[in-house]
């Protein structure tokens, strides 16, 4: 509710009738039940939220798919939180399949400990905060320039300035874990890594089939500028016990949206070695946590909300959107298999939708299962599907390079 002009929380008696939809469906004439998946999904997704009740809704459907016996669809207005915070949700809501009392478990994230020599450190300190303050005054640079008039080029990938989505998609797929982190430890790095690798060559191979020569299509490519949004959890605690505990008063983990965002300079080209892919995105998101960016660009939002107002930073947020191709974010789910409320859980799919940005890429894992979600602009691009199967490809492509990578430091 507003008041004032501003926008504010109040209590409301919740009908649970209003908000759990169990949908009176003809199974017998669903030919291909992952089809009417998809385009369920995406028929709710494009219904505007009713503002005057809670913002969440929850569809179940008694359909069996290739990936599922039954689903549960949940749709929640992004004030509510960000994807953490509703990872920690399903945390809170679930107990492992193994223990049905105890919460479920996720990969600890590990810190990196300074083991440099002490008669060093002073000299590798002093060079390290140069290296922060020249990294944080480029990137800042560069934040404020995309602020104020740098787009990136106009590719199949961009939608029209100013719009927000028309007709969206939501599709999912499914891809081996195991296949991600064999990647990650052949070139020691992180799963996140890994993603935006198979992003970059997944983008470059769709724009690549786009293109009508194959001279045109290495000289278009080269020439690219295509930047992602790439979303940050700013938390410091990501146990899966301080998750599935976010909700409770003075929680060390903060409920609601407390992200940060990297403007993403993705690599797109017609990559001989696969595996350059990888390395490229190592490299930059390396200089994206040198300079702090994630953090500045959350600082600027709430300092610019607090002297401006909602107005204005709604207007800032807007602008990096648009200015850039696409949002792309990854979410640590279950390590183990789950129950969500007595239900054994198959897999977990996420997206998001809203503003001018044509693809939305979010990965989210369970147990030994990635599972890639795809939201598109069907105006801007209509095959998602191609898409996906590029980004699929692509993640077999950098794991055979992988593979022969990893055989070759053996044979030597």
């Amino acid at each position: 509710m507003k008041k004032n002009g501003k926008a504010f929380w109040i209590p409301v008696s919740v009908r649970v009738e209003d908000h759990v939809i169990v949908p009176d469906l003809d199974y017998s004439n669903i030919e291909n039940p992952d089809q009417f998946l998809e385009d369920y999904t995406s028929n709710i997704a494009n219904i505007p939220m009713d503002m005057s009740r809670p913002l969440w809704e929850l569809h179940l459907l008694n359909i069996k798919t290739s990936n599922a016996e039954s689903l549960a669809i949940g749709k929640f207005h992004h004030s509510l939180g960000d994807g953490m915070s509703l990872m920690s949700l399903l945390l809170a809501s679930s107990r492992k399949t193994s223990d049905p009392d105890a919460f479920p478990t996720t990969a600890a994230t590990k810190r990196h400990v300074d083991s440099n020599d002490k008669g060093w450190w002073l000299v590798g300190r002093f060079w390290f905060m140069l290296r922060v303050i020249f990294t944080i005054v480029i990137e800042m640079f560069k934040y404020l320039l995309t602020l104020c008039f740098m787009r990136d080029t106009k590719t199949p990938l961009v939608g029209k300035t100013g719009d927000s989505v028309g007709s969206s998609k939501v599709i999912h797929r499914i891809i081996s874990f195991d296949d991600v982190k064999l990647v990650k430890n052949t070139m020691k790095m992180k799963v996140n890594d890994v993603l935006l690798a198979m992003t970059q060559a997944g983008l470059s191979r769709y724009l690549k089939k786009k293109s009508d020569t194959v001279v045109q299509k290495k000289k278009i490519l080269e020439k690219m500028l295509l930047r992602g949004t790439v979303f940050i959890n700013l938390r410091a605690d990501t146990k899966s016990e301080e998750l599935a505990n976010m909700m409770v008063k003075g929680s060390k983990c903060r409920w609601g949206n407390f992200v940060g965002v990297v403007m993403f300079p993705s690599w797109i080209r017609s990559e001989d070695d696969s595996l350059e892919y990888v390395r490229r995105a190592k490299s930059i998101m390396d200089i994206k946590k040198l300079s702090t960016e994630s953090l500045l660009c959350y600082g600027l939002i709430k300092f610019t909300m607090k002297i401006f107002g909602e107005q204005a930073a709604e207007t800032l947020i807007k602008r990096i959107f648009d200015h850039t191709t696409l949002t792309f974010s990854n979410v640590l789910g279950p390590d183990e298999e789950i129950r969500f409320f007595g239900h054994p859980m198959s897999y977990v799919a996420a997206s998001a939708l809203g503003g001018p940005q044509a693809p939305i890429i979010h990965y989210v894992s369970y147990v030994n299962k990635i599972v890639i979600n795809l939201a598109v602009d069907t105006t801007v691009i209509p095959d998602p599907h191609l898409l996906c199967d590029d980004l699929v490809e692509s993640l077999d492509i950098i794991k055979l390079a992988a593979m022969e990578k990893g055989v070759h430091k053996m044979e030597v």
